[in-house]
């Protein structure tokens, strides 16, 4: 009988230290040795990352705006949107789509290809193709549906707005209440879009060099999966498992009281 009870001892105690989450692995940017102090000791080595410039590909959305001195001409290639001027819901009705073909097709104007380009080299043709129609044309051009999606281990998973040029990857986890406790720092992955089709990138949080590489900024229509710790399935199953060990050992007591009358 002593013996069954160290057994289930033993079982206890494994599954308590393996419920519980060390401090190392839930902590973001640790120091990864050698390398990162000579970076502390040599700030000159520190190398800052300067984020891509999106290219826009098929199945994006721009909106374009013309303002020339001359209403009547405004009117002619702006889509309407309103007299309450132009919001995120508005630009998006009123936004042009890149076809298949990379381009976007202005009414009076054609076709304008666009994919490939960043939206400030839209912005340069667009203002060499309106010249053959109007001068002095001021020329907005917008990325609509500009948004990441964020899933996997985190509080609050969803789909969330860009709202600045330079978004970390540390603000966007923000927007999503932040990744969970069971979650792998080491392992997140980021789905990013390519004119070859999705490319996957795994990359530890818990290491600084996030800091200085390509995956820092979030781009449009990135995925960031946050992947689950191993062994994240038993810990959602330690309440059951304590419940039952606890009445085995209830049962085992109750056998030994009842043998030694």
């Amino acid at each position: 009988m002593k013996i069954k009870y160290i057994v289930l001892s033993i079982v206890v105690l494994a599954i308590i230290s393996d419920s519980c989450v060390s401090r190392r692995k839930i902590t973001y940017l640790q120091r990864s040795g050698k390398a990162d102090e000579s970076i502390i000791s040599s700030p000159g080595l520190l190398t800052s990352v300067t984020p891509a410039e999106y290219k826009i590909m098929p199945n994006d959305y721009l909106f374009i705006r013309v303002i020339t001195p001359d209403p009547q001409w405004s009117a002619l290639f702006n889509m309407q949107t309103g007299e309450a001027g132009v919001t995120q819901e508005s630009a998006a009705l009123s936004s042009y789509p890149v076809g298949l073909d990379g381009s976007i097709e202005i009414p009076y104007v054609g076709k304008v290809p666009v994919a490939g380009k960043n939206l400030s080299e839209i912005k340069n043709d667009l203002e060499t193709v309106f010249k053959n129609y109007v001068s002095d044309a001021a020329i907005t051009v917008r990325l609509v549906d500009n948004n990441v999606s964020i899933i996997g281990e985190v509080n609050v998973p969803g789909r969330y707005p860009i709202s600045k040029d330079r978004m970390t990857i540390f603000e966007a986890l923000a927007m999503a209440g932040d990744i969970s406790t069971y979650s792998d720092r080491q392992r997140i992955q980021l789905i990013r879009p390519s004119p070859h089709g999705p490319v996957v990138n795994e990359f530890s949080l818990a290491d600084r060099s996030v800091l200085h590489s390509e995956y820092y900024y979030v781009m449009p229509n990135d995925v960031i999966y946050a992947l689950p710790m191993r062994g994240r399935t038993f810990h959602l199953n330690t309440a059951v498992y304590t419940i039952f060990l606890t009445t085995i050992s209830t049962a085992l007591v109750i056998i030994s009281y009842f043998r030694t009358l």
